[in-house]
């Protein structure tokens, strides 16, 4: 387990997710607008995972609105676990998985952040080397522009989105050692 007891360390090159190989680590981008309440529950979940103790396996990412700037990310890792808000008529804080096998695949209703996000998703298909996506989400009703309040139901829903962010990567682990195994 990482010890993330300490302040995480902020990296200031890209060329970081490309020192070395990280096609056997997952990767869970948070992505959000910090100043957006709900809305920000993708880097909300970063930061309280950053709180804790991580399997080595895993990196976290506050990808904040990044967009098309992510896409280095999609290239290095095998796998991206990506973590989001989504208005989808769900009640608020309702935590819901996906395995996105295409762009269109991805909730319509994807938090609006930035516009951009959707895009990139498209451009991700496109690339060389497609990770394996999933897509964690959590349901919000409303969006307080200029608020770093996240009401109570997408609050208490953080515990529940790590421990289904954080099964999730044990299981992709495991079953990616098995395989390992059998090469």
């Amino acid at each position: 387990m990482k010890n993330t007891s300490q302040s995480p360390q902020g990296i200031s090159s890209d060329s970081y997710y490309f020192e070395k190989d990280k096609t056997d680590s997952i990767l869970v981008l948070g992505v959000g607008n910090y100043l957006m309440g709900d809305e920000s529950i993708g880097v909300r979940l970063i930061e309280a995972l950053s709180e804790g103790s991580i399997p080595e396996y895993l990196d976290i990412l506050d990808g904040g609105t990044g967009g098309f700037l992510l896409l280095d990310r999609f290239q290095a890792y095998g796998t991206v676990i990506f973590v989001d808000a989504t208005m989808d008529g769900k009640p608020a804080g309702t935590v819901s998985q996906l395995r996105p096998r295409f762009a269109s695949d991805f909730p319509k209703a994807l938090s609006v952040h930035d516009v951009g996000l959707k895009d990139m998703i498209e451009a991700v298909y496109l690339l060389e080397h497609q990770p394996d996506l999933y897509l964690i989400t959590v349901s919000i009703d409303h969006i307080n522009p200029m608020s770093v309040e996240v009401s109570p139901p997408v609050k208490n829903a953080i515990p529940v989105a790590m421990e289904q962010i954080l099964t999730l990567a044990q299981t992709l682990h495991k079953e990616a050692q098995v395989v390992g195994d059998h090469l």
